[in-house]
């Protein structure tokens, strides 16, 4: 009965043993949780430029908060190798998928026009006007100055608004000084639609570039200015309705002389 009692007490002490140690790492385990390994994006290995396409050595891997996800970021190399930067990159950096071009899409001009978009070239001496403050990066209105027969005064109309320049001569890329550059082309980033205005507009008359503030959207209500506008005096139509409609003055009757010799009478008509 004895030796019964005793092993009962031990098997007791056993298990009890055996939970106690289990309670105890379960409480430990809860009270200090694993460490998450931050994520790991791909970088700028060194300051890239817009128009260089990226070479394996230009990468590396950083860490990054797990708790705060990069959206469009790339965690393969392999992923990032052989894209075009549209935007400068700065070393270090994560990179992310909306500052290169896409995949085939080429180096230089071509790989920084977005899908379904286009670039077009505008030639106009009015660049000038602007002190050659058209930069690629800028926004620009184009104006075009025309005459065609049902106007026959020049007429100035806006044709596109707030339009990015893509490229200013050969430049793709602003002055790192900011030093204006005086050019006669400007290469225009336009949807399929405005690249037929613009089109149209070049071939119809003088092409002008208004240069506006970058953070200005607003689409202006413009309304085509006429010659005559300029100075609020009358159209040249309206003008020579006015005139048609004049009535004539009469012309003045004219001065008649008689005069009687005998039984002989004459007469004489002066203006």
């Amino acid at each position: 009965m004895a030796r019964r009692m005793m092993l009962a007490l031990v098997v007791a002490l056993v298990i009890s043993g055996l939970f106690t140690f289990w309670l105890s790492r379960r409480v430990a385990r809860n009270s200090h949780p694993p460490v998450q390994l931050p994520n790991q994006y791909v970088a700028a290995a060194r300051s890239l430029d817009p128009g260089e396409t990226i070479r394996r050595e230009d990468l590396s891997m950083i860490n990054w908060p797990k708790a705060d996800p990069l959206t469009g970021s790339f965690v393969k190399v392999d992923d990032v190798v052989g894209r075009a930067v549209l935007y400068p990159l700065a070393a270090g950096q994560p990179i992310l998928d909306r500052q290169l071009a896409a995949a085939g899409a080429g180096i230089g001009l071509t790989g920084r026009i977005p899908s379904g978009m286009r670039a077009i070239a505008l030639k106009s001496d009015e660049v000038v006007g602007v002190a050659g403050f058209l930069m690629p990066g800028t926004h620009v209105d184009v104006l075009v100055t025309y005459v065609d027969g049902a106007h026959p005064e020049p007429v100035t109309a806006t044709v596109l608004q707030d339009t990015e320049v893509l490229a200013a001569g050969h430049q793709v890329q602003p002055d790192p000084s900011g030093k204006p550059v005086a050019v006669d082309v400007v290469t225009l980033l336009l949807s399929p639609e405005n690249a037929e205005k613009a089109v149209l507009a070049s071939e119809k008359g003088t092409i002008h570039f208004v240069l506006r503030n970058g953070g200005d959207h607003r689409q202006a209500d413009a309304v085509p200015v006429a010659l005559a506008q300029l100075a609020a005096l009358p159209s040249v139509q309206a003008a020579t309705a006015r005139v048609a409609a004049r009535p004539r003055a009469r012309a003045p009757k004219p001065w008649v002389v008689e005069t009687m010799m005998g039984d002989k009478r004459s007469s004489a008509s002066f203006n």
